[in-house]
């Protein structure tokens, strides 16, 4: 039996035989990645088998497709994230787990995890290629590809990739070239800066304020010939002068650096200025967007100048050429006013890779961006968030799908619209096409199901759902945080434009407003630390460029942006129209939705902790070099960091401190006020707000910022001022100036030893994953810090075990945890007579609790049947969800094997055997009628349906709705002839 539909409540069943395609929201609980499927559908090499990633269940799902109709026929349980799958051979299934950072190699025919491949950090996707075969695993959390012999499955080389977050993977025809998509490319857009300063100090005149700059030192520059545009609103007043800021520049196709108002910085950027910028003469930005691997070259090159943001790839089967799908952002513009609705473009790249042809188009021809707003019904023709590209076989069709505008869209082979966009359900992704069959699958990763489309008549055959464990409040805010067509005046942008998956883009942005006003601080609103501002400096309209942050684990650490300036989500909703350039604010309820959407947002496993989460003592400082201001020279690799000694240097007394501003375990501010030596609670705000602190310094011209959270600097490595190539355009700080974390710390903190230096980056590093030191009230050096979302390092890791003998990481891992407070379950999967079972480790029990009592086991009696042909997968997970991914998969408080017994559906919370169970008693024929008999429940009618194909348009009533006759309705309906080749279904609605 296998579940599927959420709403209506369905028991659907042929006259031979009975399925149930029904499932509620499941009582399971939910840590939400937010990650994002890559390649998460595919079809076998005979074109027997789909396969499917169904990504937040963890499992592999299989459907036969050799019929009318796609037909379950099994799911495997894979690890943590599945976010692409490929088949190696007809029985060979490669599955990436991006949580679990590894690859699971699932036997087809034995629906079994046969081998656990462990990856680096983040792995995104697989594909095979070279002779011998050779598997390429792209690994985004460390800009890496790893290579593994696809035979032995060993590690076999790893080619580091000049950009951030490669993800999705191509082919080329002839398999002798691997495309590499690189998420966060970049737009050769960066900062120009002053350099950084001591806290206590102001920042020096930057190239901005420069007399022989392009706008004679002006600041803010204007951008509209000697003007600002729109104009400053006089209510400011003349008084209230904006502050002095930096500014972005983009580099032309002509190799300038340019400003939204013909301002040619070159000079600052490459030539012999470029010290007043920080950098050294010469310096650039690659901008690589697709990086290339030549296999029968051993060389590797890279794709330039296409986009921000590279979704997919796909490669044209007779031409050759390459399609990069992705976005790109209008940053190098300034003012909310003049970005309203235009700010984003969704783009394809059409790529010959053997010459210097690279065409970019916009995916949606019809917008003219000389207006903000359109139609819904021409609105209705763009496509937003584009996730999945592929081509037909013969290269004269390629389909794209657009996440946030639920549709999909068909080009011809030099990337021109044909046809309308069709919509295929909630958030597509991922495609497969059977081509012979004219049928193309979509992954539909909000809907959690697969859309089946018939390429000759461009319509969705059906849909094919599947067992979703995500809260409906997650899928509720979804809505308003992805979909463009509702939250834009185009149609193509949305929340998930700038904030990638909840995460950034890597750009910078100026969104102040010369038509703004000043904002008042005052006590009641902001809370300051010990560095209070000098002199009361409010909020100026005219912000200037500030680095896109994180939306991960944002609620409950309020107020937002790097300002501050926003006391609670719910003043964000004004960005729905005065950015996004939607039709209407969102409601009360609906911004609700939006809020808990966000505070279901995980931060993923932190790669540099170890894996009982403690800090380490020896971390490898590759990648980080000295600033020569100590004992080393410049540019000698920093020694290995001890994170533990990093904390004592964090937490130290005096200036150099960081807890003065930055507590445990976020980094984040306190939301207590400092009066005296004593820290007093603030109550919450109006919406339920804290109140995190603020700090004014000398470098930030006593203008009131944020203190910042410290969980997310290993992703924002890459910029580099001091090489002559930059990877990233922008670091660290508000506005991203800061290049690399060792300036930060010896220029900005004046830290000059460089072991101390490694030691502190150690911690920095780790910072997420808590489990820190405390602090305690009253006590200056250990100022309380808000709490924060986030799991330990262990989350996701799997054991395949082979043979009698418990792995010793593993026994280690569960004794650390074994204690009420441990953080992480530990669950376990096998095959027991014919059918998958699951078990979870119980802490009172002090065993492996299976699905029944006469399963409870020890880890060693488990691992004691272990074997080559019958392997243990040992996962760790968060606390709180191992049952759903063991003993009890619909989280309906009933085990797995107990509702088999009773007859009901593990994969269902509605169909239990408990006395509110709605579940089918029977289905037999008598006197040529069909008798079918249900668990009825009070407060809901039954409707009896029928359809002559599962793929069919219509399902019919038979006859009208049926109360409920407690505990069981028994019906029957009349049946003869042709029309016995029927479906039924029961549906069940509340009555009103």
């Amino acid at each position: 039996m296998n579940s599927c539909y959420k709403w209506p409540f369905v028991w659907l069943f042929g006259i031979w035989a009975s399925c149930c395609l029904a499932a509620a929201d499941s009582g399971r609980t939910f840590v939400n990645f937010e990650t994002a499927p890559v390649h998460p559908v595919t079809i076998s090499p005979d074109r027997r088998i789909l396969g499917l990633c169904n990504l937040p269940d963890g499992r592999l799902n299989l459907f036969d497709i050799q019929g009318e109709v796609p037909v379950a026929i099994g799911s495997v349980f894979t690890g943590l994230d599945p976010v692409s799958i490929r088949f190696r051979t007809t029985n060979e299934l490669w599955v990436v787990n991006t949580i679990s950072d590894s690859v699971s190699v699932v036997d087809i025919a034995r629906q079994q995890v046969v081998a656990v491949i462990h990856t680096l950090d983040a792995p995104a996707d697989v594909v095979f290629a070279g002779t011998p075969e050779h598997a390429f695993v792209s690994c985004a959390g460390v800009n890496t590809v790893q290579i593994f012999d696809a035979t032995t499955r060993i590690e076999t080389d790893r080619v580091l990739i000049e950009g951030d977050r490669p993800k999705t993977m191509a082919l080329s025809p002839d398999r002798k070239k691997v495309y590499i998509g690189i998420l966060e490319s970049g737009n050769a857009s960066t900062i120009l800066a002053p350099g950084l300063s001591l806290t206590d100090r102001l920042p020096p005149p930057g190239p901005v304020e420069m007399s022989f700059g392009p706008h004679k030192g002006l600041n803010p520059p204007p951008n509209l010939g000697n003007q600002i545009s729109p104009p400053l609103n006089p209510k400011v007043g003349v008084t209230n002068l904006p502050p002095r800021v930096s500014h972005i520049v983009k580099r032309n196709a002509k190799g300038r650096w340019m400003d939204d108002n013909l301002g040619d910085w070159t000079e600052f950027i490459s030539g012999t200025n470029a010290v007043l910028s920080g950098r050294v003469p010469g310096w650039d930005m690659p901008d690589h967007d697709v990086a290339i691997l030549d296999l029968s070259k051993g060389e590797i090159s890279y794709v330039t100048g296409l986009m921000n943001i590279v979704m997919s790839l796909a490669v044209n089967p007779v031409s050759g050429r390459l399609a990069v799908v992705g976005t790109d952002g209008l940053n190098e513009v300034r003012f909310e006013p003049n970005l309203k609705g235009i700010f984003n473009r969704v783009l394809l790249g059409l790529v010959d890779v053997d010459s210097d042809k690279k065409p970019v188009l916009d995916l949606n021809p019809h917008l003219t961006y000389k207006t903000n707003s359109i139609p819904l019904a021409q609105r209705r023709l763009s496509v937003g968030d584009p996730r999945g590209a592929l081509w037909n076989d013969s290269g004269t069709r390629l389909y794209v799908t657009g996440m946030g505008s639920d549709n999909l869209v068909t080009m011809d082979e030099n990337g021109n619209r044909i046809g309308q966009p069709l919509t295929v359900g909630e958030g597509p992704t991922g495609l497969a096409l059977d081509e012979p069959r004219h049928r193309l699958y979509v992954y539909n990763r909000f809907r959690a199901g697969v859309a089946v489309v018939d390429t000759e008549s461009m319509s969705v055959r059906t849909n094919i759902p599947l067992f979703d464990p995500t809260p409906a409040l997650v899928k509720r805010g979804r809505r308003h945080f992805y979909n463009t067509l509702k939250s834009s005046g185009l149609g193509q942008a949305a929340c998930a434009s700038c904030h990638i998956d909840g995460r950034f883009d890597r750009l910078a942005w100026d969104l102040g407003s010369p038509l703004g006003e000043m904002k008042k601080i005052t006590k009641a609103n902001y809370n300051f630390a010990r560095l209070a501002p000098a002199a009361t400096n409010d909020f100026h309209p005219m912000k200037g460029p500030m680095v896109t942050q994180t939306l991960v684990d944002i609620i409950g650490h309020e107020p937002f942006h790097w300002r501050a300036d926003r006391n609670s989500i719910e003043e964000f909703n004004v960005t729905f129209q005065d950015l996004q350039a939607a039709d209407a604010p969102l409601t009360p309820t609906e911004m609700m939705e939006f809020k808990e959407f966000l505070a279901s947002l995980f931060l993923p496993p932190n790669r540099f902790r170890n894996a009982d989460n403690t800090l380490p003592t020896r971390l490898d400082m590759t990648g980080h070099f000295s600033l020569g201001r100590g004992r080393s020279s410049f540019g000698d690799p920093l020694p290995p960091g001890n994170a533990v000694r990093g904390v004592t240097l964090f937490r130290s007394a005096g200036a150099q401190g960081c807890v003065v501003c930055h507590t445990l375990p976020t980094g984040l501010g306190t939301d207590m006020n400092f009066v005296g030596n004593t820290w007093i609670k603030l109550p919450l705000g109006t919406n339920g707000e804290h109140h995190v602190a603020l700090v004014a310094t000398n470098r930030s011209l006593n203008l009131p910022f944020k203190i910042a959270q410290l969980r997310g600097l290993r992703d924002k490595m890459g910029f580099d001022l001091a090489s002559s190539v930059s990877q990233s355009g922008f670091g660290f700080g508000h506005d991203g100036r800061v290049d690399t974390l060792v300036r930060f710390i010896q220029d900005g903190f004046d830290l000059r030893a460089d072991q101390d230096v490694a030691d502190m980056i150690a911690f920095l590093l780790c910072f997420s994953g808590s489990d820190l030191p405390e602090g305690t009230l009253n006590d200056p050096g250990r100022s309380p810090g808000v709490a924060g979302r986030d799991v330990p390092a262990s989350v996701g890791a799997l054991w395949l075990i082979t043979q009698a003998l418990v792995p010793a990481d593993l026994s280690a891992l569960i004794t650390r945890n074994d204690p009420p407070t441990g953080r992480v379950d530990f669950v376990a999967r096998a095959v027991r007579q014919g059918r998958s079972r699951g078990w979870i480790y119980d802490r009172a029990l002090k065993l492996f609790r299976g699905e029944r009592t006469a399963d409870n086991a020890s880890l060693s009696s488990l691992v004691s049947s272990a074997s080559s042909t019958n392997p243990l997968l040992v996962t760790a997970v968060p606390r709180g969800v191992g049952e759903g991914f063991s003993t009890d998969h619909d989280g309906d408080g009933y085990s797995d094997q107990i509702e088999i017994d009773s007859g009901t559906d593990p994969d269902d919370p509605e169909s239990n055997p408990g006395p509110n169970g709605f579940r089918l008693a029977g289905a037999q024929w008598k006197d040529a009628k069909l008798m079918i008999s249900w668990r009825a429940r009070t407060g809901f009618l039954y409707q009896l349906q029928s359809n002559i194909s599962l793929a069919g348009p219509m399902w019919i009533d038979e006859g009208p709705p049926i109360p409920p006759q407690l505990p069981l309705v028994e019906h029957s309906i009349e049946i003869s002839g042709p029309e016995a080749m029927r479906y039924f279904r029961v549906v069940q609605k509340e009555a009103q």
